[in-house]
């Protein structure tokens, strides 16, 4: 019987890896808005020049009214990605009043929660509901958590792909099916290898001080006698630790992704049924609606994952409903910190190597995975990052303990046939430059990110915020050095306008009643098949 994995792998050599000429990727990053002079947090209302963050289609926010969201259109190009990031970063300084964007994951310096606004979204149905969820987040979690950035990034495969694998494996079931299915293969190597990204790209090593303000249950230890940033010595990635984006309260979900099936009907359950936990949480502080539901998941978005499986919704869908009605359309990796040394926090060699790496996830055979493969690939996670840069790191696998730095090798040595089958597919040598930027790193530990940090802190005497301060300054100047065009400019702003006219239209509609539209997109899930 063929596997997906063989069937990828025939489609590829049988286009001659012209097939992988067009891989689509889209990317979404993140950024704090803060005062260029101090590095606090700022406190003021979401640009009016930046259009509405409701209905802008490249500019929006995530939890915080303060935390920016750029999202490019979906291309085929790396150079066009980047450009489209770049136009976004350089029109939205050109509206900044006095503030610039950070340029690093971890968060400036805040006064605690309540120097954390959340997101204001206007008094729609829509709008509405966006609050309200970020309200949960902030009573379930704490909003320090919240006020966290990273780039997130879209990536698939094109439908001739699909067609092709669907054809040399026979043509079983449907291509719709065959697509999840390789999709699926992909997240189950992705979890199995993530720690690689972890460790190449992680830039979080420490953090300013106040973010830990009276948190006594960390192990982060001071950079110098100041006590201003907080670090571990050979941490990479402090953002995807117990200090990032995780929920004990989520601990004991067992998310399966061996079959679509089973992915939806744990969140499923997840999203609709109570958890006890949360029930006291009626009111904000403001007085306004403290969350979406007492569940465990106020809806899909609330699961923390480093990669999620995606499909576009229609308007108003749920995205279990997206993902039942018609499987995987794309994949979102969620664990790429955001590199304070790049003007756009990412670059052209960050990009080869992630598409490297996730086209050798869908060319690899990927057996089911069971409790103990989860418990092993969470537990290499947390080694690296807490302590990836150390030379004599060990990693569990299924036959025991091994070196990091061996199998990082093993695992680069064949993504460079991946590579390969990508430089031919797209001409010139870019995936196996990448490779070999990768290899340097494994070699040295000091040439990573987040090896770059603590060294520039401690060679410059200077704090976390400080070293990223410096930077978000740097690149703020040289945006507003390159302005865009008369054209492009005019582009944003009318879209700037457009997004403020929709979102008044959305306010002047009449609307139903804020609970009976909750009811009402609620009942989706209800529907799902399980």
């Amino acid at each position: 019987m063929t596997t997906s994995a063989q069937a990828n792998r025939a489609a590829v050599a049988g286009s001659g890896h012209r097939i992988l000429a067009r891989i689509y990727r889209g990317i979404e990053k993140e950024g704090l808005r803060v005062d260029p002079s101090t590095g606090m947090l700022a406190q003021t209302p979401h640009p009016r020049g930046l259009g509405s963050a409701l209905t802008h289609p490249s500019i929006t926010t995530d939890y915080s009214e303060s935390l920016l969201e750029f999202i490019t259109p979906v291309s085929d190009r790396v150079s066009t990605s980047l450009e489209q990031l770049s136009s976004i970063h350089r029109f939205t300084a050109s509206q900044l009043d006095k503030e610039i964007v950070w340029g690093a994951s971890m968060p400036c310096i805040v006064a605690g929660e309540r120097g954390i606004p959340i997101a204001n979204y206007g008094s729609s149905n829509v709008g509405t509901m966006k609050r309200v969820y970020r309200n949960g987040l902030g009573v379930r979690y704490g909003r320090m958590m919240q006020a966290i950035a990273g780039i997130h990034y879209n990536f698939s495969l094109p439908d001739a792909f699909w067609q092709a694998s669907w054809e040399a494996a026979g043509k079983p079931g449907s291509l719709q099916d065959h697509q999840t299915e390789g999709y699926l293969g992909l997240i189950r190597n992705f979890f199995n290898r993530a720690w690689l990204l972890i460790y190449l790209f992680g830039a979080s090593p420490a953090v300013c001080a106040s973010f830990l303000a009276g948190n006594r249950n960390h192990h982060l230890v001071p950079v110098d006698a100041s006590a201003s940033s907080l670090h571990l010595p050979k941490a990479t990635s402090l953002r995807m630790g117990d200090l990032g984006y995780n929920s004990s309260a989520q601990s004991d979900l067992q998310i399966c992704y061996n079959s679509l099936d089973n992915y939806i009907r744990t969140l499923h359950q997840a999203i609709l049924t109570p958890h006890a936990a949360y029930s006291a949480f009626t009111l904000t502080d403001e007085g306004e609606m403290a969350q979406l539901s007492d569940s465990l998941l106020q809806i899909e978005n609330e699961f923390y994952s480093p990669i999620r499986p995606k499909r576009v919704t229609r308007s108003g869908e749920a995205p279990l409903v997206a993902l039942q009605r018609n499987g995987i359309e794309y994949i979102e990796v969620r664990c790429i910190d955001i590199n304070p040394f790049l003007p756009l926090g990412i670059d052209e060699a960050t990009i080869r190597l992630v598409d490297t790496f996730l086209l050798d996830a869908v060319l690899s055979d990927s057996p089911q995975c069971g409790a103990e493969d989860n418990l092993r690939n969470k537990e290499n996670l947390r080694r690296v990052v807490d302590s990836g840069r150390d030379p004599a790191l060990m990693l569990v696998t299924g036959e025991g303990e091994r070196p990091m730095h061996e199998l990082a090798n093993e695992l680069l040595d064949r993504m460079a046939q991946s590579a390969a089958l990508l430089d031919s597919a797209q001409g010139g040598e870019a995936h196996a430059d990448a490779i070999a930027m990768a290899r340097a790193r494994v070699a040295d530990p000091e040439l990573t990110p987040s090896g770059r940090v603590l060294r520039e802190m401690t060679e410059g005497n200077m704090a976390f915020w400080q070293l990223a301060l410096n930077y978000s300054r740097q690149w703020h100047e040289q945006f507003l050095k390159e302005p865009l065009c008369d054209a492009a400019i005019s582009e944003f702003e009318t879209a700037a306008q457009v997004s403020l006219h929709r979102q008044a239209e959305m306010e002047a509609e009449q609307q139903e009643p804020f609970d009976q539209y909750l009811a009402r997109f609620f009942d989706q899930y209800h529907g799902v098949k399980l």
